[in-house]
């Protein structure tokens, strides 16, 4: 007689992408700490929703769904314990450790997130104050850094450390793998690759909730293909070259959805406006400062969880209503246009042009960004002549480059290894003769042929005001 082989009782929540998904008794006591309830009050896609008004999901649930790509990952490839062992507390093995603390990195990889996400993070990035403190690491005071904080510095009653450490799983090895830098290359590039478990996640997600298909991609068939490959001393991640053509959608939809929808400028206006307030509000000691968010993970978590999305609203209306902004009319402004939806003015110029340009060609694309910025040079002169402080102009030029892969060149220039496939991003396309090539040296691949491109996208964004003093002085038509 066959014995049937139960699995533990343990949690599940229901996604709308994935449906069912199963926690284990940890994973299930962390989401229940201040530190990532927290995560339900941040917006996933900052002020998005301003334009499209489906986009209210938070992090809190795109961050459960990265968890679940990273253990089906696993799964396809081997890599997974059984679940009768993943979900038994009393079950101990190196197998099921590996497998849990993958997913704990993928559960934990947005702890530290800032109220709506990357857009108030920039403006404790340029401020830097632990970053450019005296005797400091030089680290920047971004949310990557927050979150291996507070995943390190808790080990008390109800602190992520402490519930690490009950379940014999070793903080410092999710906090590495947090930042993909984990001795596992084939965990590493699971967590942080061109194609991971994070942006499997984010690019469904985000499609689902705003209506806009650009980030929509064929998972099932995807993850069917990925495989776990043996190179030298190492395991790597590798995809079917069946898979290519499912690769490449991958990347041309991400590809789209940051160009057409996250650096649009019917969006992103109002994220720069959002970041400009942060900075503001840094600078005037109306908000915590990065140094004041670490000493709350150590020794206030409720007072954590609320830095989230509202705290940063009720400041700038609190400073809006308050009168306190009064002498500063361009912050006033802005204030006003990101508590009631007021747009501010794009401005269209040749130099502003979004342009697809040589990721190699770093002469000419310097050329391009130093013409960019000699014609916001020449309108901020033309309104620090002719206009007042309620006469702003707000830049909004990219931090990152929007691309399909990074280039081979790039790659040479900036490998941590002999060996390319060993470098962390890079997808690599294993072939039916058990050889593994990186995607841009794929013959066949589009994304090879397109390998060395990205999408520059500067914006710049005015008040009214300025504009009209702008087309009167003939600087923009």
């Amino acid at each position: 007689m066959e014995v049937k082989q139960t699995i533990p009782k343990h949690r599940v929540f229901y996604d709308v992408l994935y449906g069912h998904v199963s926690l284990t008794n940890l994973e299930w006591d962390i989401i229940h700490t201040p530190f990532y309830q927290r995560l339900r009050w941040i917006r996933q896609l900052g002020f998005t929703f301003y334009t499209f008004p489906g986009a209210e999901h938070s992090r809190f649930g795109h961050s459960i769904g990265v968890m679940h790509n990273s253990h089906m990952i696993l799964k396809t490839m081997g890599r997974a314990v059984a679940d009768r062992h993943l979900y038994d507390d009393s079950v101990k093995s190196d197998a099921k450790t590996y497998n849990q603390s993958v997913r704990l990195a993928a559960l934990l990889h947005d702890l530290g997130t800032f109220p709506f996400s990357h857009t108030t993070e920039m403006a404790y990035i340029r401020y830097g104050e632990t970053t450019n403190a005296k005797n400091s690491k030089g680290l920047a005071d971004d949310h990557e850094h927050l979150g291996s904080y507070i995943i390190k510095n808790t080990d008390y009653d109800g602190g992520i450390t402490q519930l690490l450490k009950k379940s014999g799983i070793d903080p410092q090895r999710i906090s590495d793998l947090v930042k993909g830098v984990d001795k596992s290359v084939l965990a590493n590039q699971i967590l942080h690759s061109e194609i991971d478990c994070d942006r499997m996640d984010y690019l469904l997600r985000d499609a689902h909730y705003s209506g806009i298909h650009y980030g929509t991609y064929d998972r099932d068939y995807l993850l069917n293909h990925f495989r776990s490959v043996k190179v030298g001393e190492h395991d790597i991640m590798a995809i079917n070259h069946n898979a290519l053509h499912a690769v490449e959608d991958f990347l041309m939809a991400r590809y789209a959805w940051y160009s057409q929808v996250i650096r649009s400028a019917r969006g992103a206006r109002f994220d720069a406006m959002a970041e400009e307030m942060m900075y503001f509000l840094l600078e005037k000691g109306k908000v915590h400062t990065y140094s004041q968010l670490m000493d709350m993970v150590a020794n206030d978590p409720v007072k954590f969880y609320s830095f989230n999305d509202q705290y940063f609203m009720n400041m700038v209306h609190t400073q809006y209503h308050s009168g306190d902004l009064d002498r500063y009319p361009r912050m006033k402004d802005m204030a006003h246009r990101l508590l009631f939806e007021i747009a501010p003015k794009t401005v269209r110029c040749d130099e502003f042009k979004q342009r697809l340009l040589d990721q190699d060609d770093d002469t000419g694309n310097e050329k391009i960004l130093r013409k960019a910025q000699e014609k916001l040079q020449e309108i901020k002169d033309v309104l620090k002549k002719k206009g007042s402080e309620k006469d702003w102009v707000l830049e909004d030029f990219p931090k990152k480059h929007i691309m399909f892969v990074k280039s081979r060149k790039k790659l040479v220039k900036s490998k941590t290894t002999q060996n390319l496939l060993l470098e962390r991003d890079p997808a690599k396309i294993l072939m039916d003769n058990g050889e593994v090539r990186l995607l841009g040296d794929m013959e066949n691949s589009v994304i090879g042929t397109l390998q060395n491109k990205f999408n520059f996208v500067p914006n710049v964004y005015c008040s009214e005001s300025a504009w009209e003093i702008l087309k009167q002085e003939g600087v923009v038509s």
